[in-house]
């Protein structure tokens, strides 16, 4: 059976916001509905065309459990159309991209909506499993004189509240605590941690100053004020590498070297792309942005190599199509720290790190091609969309630069990575 050609027609992002600020009386699910609508708004395609919508998410709601449908159902796609949600850490929307990509290939599908969505401004938290098996039981009592059981072993201590964790389970380690020791293993300082933290930051500021963020950002109005928000809140175009430097090590103390200015914050925001069989694209009259070539997926040693998935993922990719380092002139890698970042950077670097991957040794990528636009640790975060803007932001990059071939890469929780290549459209 002979493949389809997918091609990105277009993506879109409302807004990263710091949580806490002014999404936070939104759910998640009101993040990808603003999302879907504004790259609908941007295309002009009959939503009752969409063969299917996927969306990603870390953080699950339960009132909103198949996010994907809530979304596209409240973005006014018809009722019709079939949704559902995949789930892979920070990964996620990489993951309903890849599975569009298959079902397009596959002829299964035409069109797909495929993104992400997250907020970390509210986040469910529970009662501890004692007070749930209470509560449970509760609701098979069937009288007034049953209901004493309830306070049988009952302590009030059992009322604290469980948020949902920040460690890994197979670990019990911190994602921060990963990134420290990974930093350490690989010989990334503190100065050159911050150094790379202060050229997001700065990169992204002036990115937005010359339009190119703004190709990809959707404006949207924020309920019940109907306050409009039209660009992210973390980018900090004033940080100086001295700010950086006077800030304490945030999980391993005092000798760590990841700080809150060098690390991704939480944050709320959502995304979407528009993904197409070629055919399909040139028939409707549009014109795509770039071919999503292909992908791959890695899981490596959750203790040890927690977010190393770059370092797996790039190499094996371009082996896989039969391209090299140099053929690549778009590079977008997720910051989740600036220590993972220059722990992978370096591990490609390392020909006693590629003989255990299995491959020759990669060599250094060209920083004036690395994430130009800024990335997670300055423009945010939300676990479940940023893969999707990844993937937009490559390919915008790909026409602003003039170039061929990008490749996106990004590390997730439970020790797995992604990679894709893009290549740009040729009308």
């Amino acid at each position: 059976m002979s493949l389809k050609k997918v091609v990105l027609v277009d993506g879109v992002r409302i807004p990263f916001l710091r949580s806490g600020t002014d999404y936070q009386d939104l759910m998640a699910y009101d993040l990808g509905r603003m999302a879907i609508a504004g790259l609908l708004k941007r295309n002009a395609i009959n939503p009752a065309e969409i063969d299917r919508v996927i969306m990603g998410i870390v953080i699950q709601e339960v009132k909103t459990s198949n996010i994907a449908r809530e979304s596209s159902l409240a973005a006014g796609i018809p009722k019709s159309v079939p949704a559902h949600t995949v789930t892979m850490a920070c990964i996620s929307s990489n993951q309903a991209i890849s599975t569009g990509v298959d079902l397009i290939r596959t002829g299964q599908a035409e069109i797909i909506v495929a993104g992400g969505t997250e907020t970390m401004s509210d986040v469910p938290i529970r009662f501890q499993r004692v007070m749930r098996k209470k509560f449970l039981e509760a609701t098979k009592y069937k009288s007034p004189l049953e209901f004493m059981k309830f306070f049988k072993g009952f302590k009030f201590s059992h009322l604290a509240p469980e948020a949902p964790s920040i460690t890994e389970f197979s670990t019990n380690e911190t994602m921060g605590q990963s990134a420290d020791k990974l930093a350490a293993a690989f010989g990334a300082s503190r100065e050159d941690q911050d150094r790379f933290a202060m050229r997001s930051h700065l990169m992204a500021h002036e990115a937005y100053e010359k339009g190119y963020i703004t190709q990809e950002v959707v404006p949207v109005v924020v309920p019940p004020r109907f306050k409009p928000v039209e660009r992210d809140n973390g980018i900090r175009g004033d940080t100086t590498y001295e700010k950086l430097a006077k800030l304490r090590p945030a999980f391993i103390k005092p000798h760590g070297t990841i700080t809150a200015g060098n690390a991704s914050f939480l944050t709320d925001g959502a995304s979407a792309t528009l993904i197409m069989s070629e055919e399909k694209a040139l028939a409707l009259g549009l014109t795509p942005k770039a071919e999503l070539l292909d992908y791959t997926y890695v899981s490596q040693d959750p203790g040890e190599e927690l977010l190393l998935g770059p370092a797996y993922a790039a190499p094996k990719l371009l082996k896989k199509l039969g391209l090299k380092k140099e053929d690549i002139s778009v590079w977008e890698f997720h910051e989740a720290f600036a220590g993972q970042i220059l722990a992978n950077l370096n591990a490609l670097n390392s020909k006693s790190f590629m003989e255990k991957a299995g491959y020759d040794v990669f060599g250094e990528i060209p920083m004036d091609t690395f994430n130009n636009w800024g990335g997670s640790l300055s423009i945010g975060h939300p676990f479940g969309a940023t893969g999707a803007r990844l993937v937009t932001t490559a390919a915008n990059r790909l026409i602003q630069e003039d170039g061929e071939y990008a490749l996106l890469a990004a590390c997730a929780a439970g020790g797995q990575g992604h990679a894709m290549v893009l290549k740009r459209y040729n009308k």
